[in-house]
């Protein structure tokens, strides 16, 4: 019987191991799948060993819980080496996946990586591990496999789910619908971010940018999607703090509707960016870093791309407008959005390039994912 170890570390790794299960089980029925699995994955079959909220600490918290994430993937380590899996997926979560997957290699179990991380952009050493970490990696965008090529890796682009996900034609009266918007003025999509970090450098930015726009622009109203309570608490009481003179609608999550039903998202760089292309929304791109690991980043030239946010990767050159740090001022971000917001012939040129670049992302993705490791798995050693 084929016995498949498989590890996600967080929500986005189980949203793409669940289907990718579902597409293996239709060349292995009878497959037994094990390893660290989120609800997603547990429902399409996968016997969880560790809850994988464990693998979803980040920055100090994860410091502070090193010696159990430690202990556990040694743990983890030992009863996939038992089980002698006829292949290891780590989804994402490269901190952890990399090494196990080193280590799991030497035992002569053949390891995937499905996700790249973003080391064609920075910590460009990382490829040494990873040429010593994964039989196969498995990449979302198609640039990638480009950059493992030149340091001989074996990757394969399978497409990227949100692409499957997300209709060709993404209506935008349909989603002012759902969430009720009647306006018939210019509607701005706002997305500070995430995390706090983000928030904290970008939330008053976005205010004051919004503020450039409103007096450059008659008929524009504003809306923000937040993830969750914390984050929307944080942006009110930015707004208290401000006082603009113009009003906010705040929105707790269905972030992808927002921006659906906008006419222009001014966000911050991430896979945001990435959901507005392919929702075929023009854009205005912010990435700001604190100071000190912007300058640590330039001075020693960690950071290794001219472009950041992916619509421009993508692409291979600048389509939407980004600003980055300094440059990232209310003045550049608002008068940004006007442009966009006036001129109908730029934006119908932005959104032919989106319909191509989501042509090329949209592979079925499971499905090119499971074929690819099928192939790894079927060759002889």
């Amino acid at each position: 019987m084929v016995c498949i170890a498989i590890v996600a570390g967080e929500a986005s790794g189980d949203l793409l191991g669940a289907p990718l299960i579902r597409e293996l089980k239709k060349t292995y029925p009878d497959a037994e799948f094990f390893g660290i699995a989120g609800p997603e994955m547990m429902a399409a079959g996968c016997q969880s060993l560790y809850p994988m909220e464990a693998l979803s600490v980040m920055g100090f918290e994860a410091l502070k819980h090193l010696p159990q994430l430690l202990a556990m993937r040694k743990q983890l380590y030992q009863r996939i080496v038992q089980k002698k899996p006829d292949v290891f997926i780590g989804i994402d979560a490269p901190d952890f996946n990399l090494t196990l997957e080193r280590k799991l290699k030497s035992t002569g179990i053949r390891t995937v990586h499905y996700v790249s991380p973003s080391v064609w952009a920075w910590r460009q050493w990382r490829v040494k591990k990873i040429s010593h970490s994964v039989d196969l990696m498995l990449t979302l965008f198609p640039f990638e496999v480009a950059f493992y090529a030149k340091h001989n890796i074996n990757a394969r682009f399978v497409g990227h789910p949100l692409a499957d996900m997300i209709p060709l034609q993404a209506e935008k009266q349909q989603a002012r619908q759902a969430l009720d918007i009647t306006t018939q003025h210019h509607l701005v999509a706002l997305l500070p971010g995430s995390r706090m970090g983000e928030l904290q450098r970008l939330s008053g930015l976005f205010i004051r940018s919004a503020e450039i726009c409103a007096s450059r622009m008659e008929g524009v109203e504003f809306i923000v999607p937040f993830a969750n309570d914390k984050t929307r608490q944080f942006f009110q009481t930015t707004l208290d703090e401000l006082k603009p003179q113009m009003t906010f609608r705040l929105i707790s999550g269905r972030s992808r509707e927002v921006m659906q039903a906008s006419d222009v998202v001014l966000l911050a760089s991430g896979t945001a960016a990435l959901e507005a292309m392919l929702l075929k929304r023009p854009m205005v791109v912010s990435y700001k870093l604190s100071a000190l690991t912007y300058w640590i980043l330039k001075t020693f030239r960690i950071l290794k791309v001219s472009m950041y946010s992916l619509p421009n990767l993508l692409a291979g050159k600048k389509i939407v407008e980004e600003y980055v740090q300094e440059e990232a001022n209310p003045e550049n971000l608002g008068n940004a959005v006007v442009r966009l917001l006036s001129d109908e012939t730029h934006k119908q040129s932005l959104i032919e390039t989106y319909e191509s670049i989501h042509q090329t992302l949209r592979q079925n993705a499971s499905q090119q994912a499971a074929l690819a490791i099928t192939e790894l798995m079927t060759q002889e050693s």
